[in-house]
C-alpha cells in the first residue's frame, strides 16, 4: 500500500483532531478546571498525531522495498569488511 507523505499528513491531523475533540467533550463534562481541559486536550491531540506519525515510520520501514535496499546495503559492508580483511 502506498500513500504519499501529505495523504498521512492530512490523515494523522484527522486523526489527532478528532482525538482531542472527543477528549475535549470528554472532560468539558467532568468537573475540572478550564485551564487543566485546554492543556489535557492539545497534550491528547499532539500525542495522537506523533504516534500516527510514528506508525507510519514503522509501516514504511517494514514494506519489501525498503527491507530490500536495507539487505543490499548489509551485504554492500559485508563484502567490503570482507575485502579489506
Amino acid at each position: 500500500m502506498y500513500i504519499s507523505s501529505r495523504a498521512a499528513l492530512v490523515r494523522n491531523l484527522g486523526v489527532a483532531l478528532l482525538n482531542g475533540a472527543i477528549t475535549l467533550i470528554i472532560l468539558l463534562i467532568a468537573p475540572l478546571g478550564l485551564a487543566a481541559v485546554i492543556i489535557n486536550t492539545v497534550l491528547v491531540t499532539v500525542a495522537s498525531f506523533v504516534n500516527a506519525t510514528a506508525g507510519d515510520a514503522v509501516v514504511k520501514f517494514l514494506q519489501p522495498s525498503q527491507i530490500k535496499t536495507l539487505l543490499n546495503e548489509v551485504i554492500s559492508q559485508q563484502s567490503q569488511l570482507t575485502h579489506k580483511n
